[in-house]
């Protein structure tokens, strides 16, 4: 690791404890444990199988995309490399995009590049996934985020004109940046340097416009559909595994995925604090005090954010060795 890896990771995980301290430092841990250890494995074993399901599911749509490019891995490279980024972004954040599309191109020989642009698709089409469930949820429960988000952002917004402004003058600054790049192309092909990230943003676009000539359109939405099926279902589901939060419906678990979503979308190792923080606060809304919020946001992290993604990215490290090994 160097030292700027070194230092990117130092912060995120600094940060991830100073929240984790915020979130528990009034929280009974021995009343956490007692609940953790009571609780019904059940689900817990059922939302793990789906983990796994989401996580082929995801390895298949990635597969799709790329067969436009004319590469055809296998569904199990794909569902190995996949696993490998989950577990990579354990210990540096945002770096599982780049070890999944490294490993690919280990198991498969990929081209990096176009591989890790169809990475970068897949994550632009999970993002719109994602405000579209932000949106559902802001209409279907609407009267109990409203003060919610008010709190927890509107307060902190000064001055919205000053933000707007900052955001315009980074796009003008950009269309600027761009013209000028247009303008000055032939001059700029002198330089190696240029013509090397030049090809690399090539082979990205490659992948990222592979969505529009995807072979197979249906199953890729299908397969989209599946997973955020599949994770709304594991979330609830893991409600029903402590008997204090056995009783949250169905508009509950839609709520806890989007919030531990953004939470685990966060600058923080894992999502460690920045998820306990986010579902701890909004289960609130339905009816459960702080110390059983923060039990249910650190049982849900610690299974679906580290437990799961330990057991099954160790698994794929290993299994991917020896495949490596037998090449």
């Amino acid at each position: 690791m160097n030292l700027k890896n070194a230092l990117k990771f130092s912060i995120s995980f600094g940060l991830a404890i100073l929240l984790l301290w915020f979130v528990l430092k009034d929280i009974k841990l021995e009343t956490l444990w007692e609940n953790v250890r009571n609780a019904n494995y059940f689900w817990v074993a059922l939302a793990g199988l789906m983990a796994l399901v989401a996580h082929w599911s995801r390895a298949y749509r990635w597969k799709l995309m790329l067969q436009p490019m004319g590469y055809n891995p296998s569904a199990f490279s794909c569902l190995i490399a996949v696993l490998i980024g989950y577990v990579t972004n354990l210990v540096l954040p945002r770096a599982g995009e780049f070890a999944r599309s490294a490993s690919l191109k280990d198991l498969e020989d990929v081209p990096f590049e176009k591989s890790f642009g169809a990475v970068v698709a897949e994550r632009l089409i999970d993002v719109l996934v994602l405000l579209f469930l932000i949106g559902l949820n802001l209409i279907l429960e609407f009267n109990r985020l409203k003060s919610f988000f008010l709190d927890l952002i509107g307060e902190k917004i000064k001055n919205p004109l000053l933000l707007a402004g900052v955001g315009i003058g980074f796009a003008v600054i950009a269309f600027l940046g761009f013209n000028w790049i247009k303008n000055n192309h032939p001059r700029l092909e002198k330089y190696g340097f240029y013509n090397k990230v030049k090809k690399i943003l090539g082979e990205l676009w490659e992948g990222f416009s592979s969505v529009r000539n995807l072979k197979n359109p249906r199953a890729f939405i299908a397969h989209t559909l599946l997973i955020w099926s599949l994770y709304y279902l594991m979330t609830w589901f893991l409600c029903f595994s402590l008997p204090q939060t056995a009783n949250l419906g169905p508009l509950a678990g839609l709520t806890i995925l989007v919030m531990g979503t953004i939470g685990m979308a966060a600058p923080t190792v894992g999502g460690i604090g920045s998820y306990h923080f986010l579902v701890g606060k909004i289960v609130g809304l339905y009816g459960l005090d702080p110390q059983n919020g923060i039990t249910l946001a650190t049982f849900m992290h610690t299974l679906q954010g580290i437990i799961f993604v330990l057991l099954f990215g160790f698994t794929a490290l290993i299994i991917s060795f020896f495949i490596k090994k037998k090449k």
